[in-house]
């Protein structure tokens, strides 16, 4: 099996466009889903509360309805479970930019 290169150019699309829809979308699943408190959440992220508001109410990091593949759908699941302490690994951005570029 042949392993994508990093080109920076996508690495910086990818910052720039990914991972604040992907934050977001992490944060609206253990706020909604998972029914962690924001002040929780909030806490383990090292961010103010009010900007964990924002996520939930779509203010802040979301671009449209994103679209997520399933593999970067259960990326974001992991990624969740992580911040929870649930997850034994956690992930990188590397592991985000993977499963999105999968898609395309």
């Amino acid at each position: 099996m042949t392993r994508r290169v990093c080109d920076i150019m996508v690495c910086d699309a990818m910052v720039r466009k990914l991972v604040p829809t992907a934050r977001a979308e992490m944060v609206c699943r253990l706020v909604n889903q998972m029914g962690v408190p924001q002040t929780e959440v909030a806490r383990r992220l090292g961010i103010s509360r009010a900007a964990i508001s924002q996520y939930v109410a779509h203010k802040r990091g979301c671009c449209g309805n994103p679209d997520f593949s399933p593999e970067l759908s259960s990326m974001i699941d992991r990624w969740a479970l992580s911040v929870m302490g649930e997850e034994g690994e956690g992930i990188t951005l590397c592991d985000l930019c993977r499963s999105a570029a999968k898609k395309f």
